[in-house]
């Protein structure tokens, strides 16, 4: 069975626009595959390539070498098989929660009556029913977060792709927010690619988790297996001796590429 989601063999770099001379790379030779129904992680230090990975799965950017694959397929512009939730919520202000959620199906020029529908539908799935007529400033950060993952859901996209989506959230939304995400992806089994800067987070949800060194010229430095039994909740999970077996040996690979990075940000 072809992966849902293959980057092989990937480098990426800039060039800059003012004196070509300059370039900087920000991943090199890196491979990644997500299987159909996988939830992956990457993590890494700051600045080491995540986002860029991201980006080169939706269509977003092209790689400087390489190839992206999309179920065996090679990708060529947008990857209109996956859907993608930002850092910062994608809402717009003048629509309401109901509205902002619709607003894929609108613009696919699905039948209003059918749009509000399954839009209702969606609210409810996320804890939001009876919200759909608040505007965005009414909602706090895990409402927003919700609305978000709706729109994205909706949509029915078979790779999921993610970037720190909940990193601006309190511990305790976001914990509950974690748990809704599994829960949701555990009723279909979407592929999933998370981005995440957080260890923790990335073990608590995961399949497997990948490794990036510090960068420029990034590339994976270990690939680990998430053995932990679902479904899961984020927050018990936590304390099973086994996650904390696989945070120490995780950690105790990445920490120098952590340090490394950090030192390079304070130059």
């Amino acid at each position: 069975m072809s992966a849902a989601l293959e980057l092989a063999r990937i480098t990426c770099t800039f060039i800059s626009r003012h004196d070509r001379s300059q370039r900087y790379t920000a991943v090199e030779e890196t491979s990644l595959a997500v299987a159909p129904g996988e939830f992956v992680s990457v993590v890494g230090p700051t600045g080491c390539g995540k986002s860029t990975l991201l980006n080169l799965a939706a269509g977003l950017l092209a790689p400087s070498s390489g190839s992206v694959r999309v179920f065996g397929e090679p990708l060529r512009g947008i990857n209109g098989r996956a859907g993608y939730l930002f850092q910062s919520e994608a809402l717009m202000p003048w629509r309401n929660a109901l509205q902002n959620v619709i607003a894929g199906l609108e613009f696919r020029g699905l039948d209003p009556a059918a749009a509000k529908a399954q839009g209702e539908d969606w609210l409810r799935r996320v804890g939001l029913g009876g919200f759909g007529d608040r505007y965005p400033h009414q909602l706090s950060g895990g409402m927003r977060k919700r609305v978000a993952l709706a729109q994205t859901l909706i949509l029915n996209p078979q790779i999921l792709l993610m970037d720190e989506p909940f990193s601006a959230l309190d511990v305790q939304t976001r914990q509950l927010m974690e748990n809704e995400l599994l829960e949701l992806w555990s009723a279909d089994r979407k592929s999933v690619l998370f981005i995440t800067h957080d260890l923790e987070e990335a073990i608590a949800l995961s399949d497997r988790v990948m490794v990036l060194s510090a960068g420029p010229a990034s590339h994976p430095i270990g690939e680990y297996r998430i053995d932990l039994p679902r479904p899961r909740d984020v927050s018990e999970i936590r304390l099973s001796p086994r996650f904390v077996e696989i945070h120490a040996e995780i950690w105790h690979a990445m920490k120098h590429e952590v340090l490394k990075g950090y030192a390079q940000q304070r130059q």
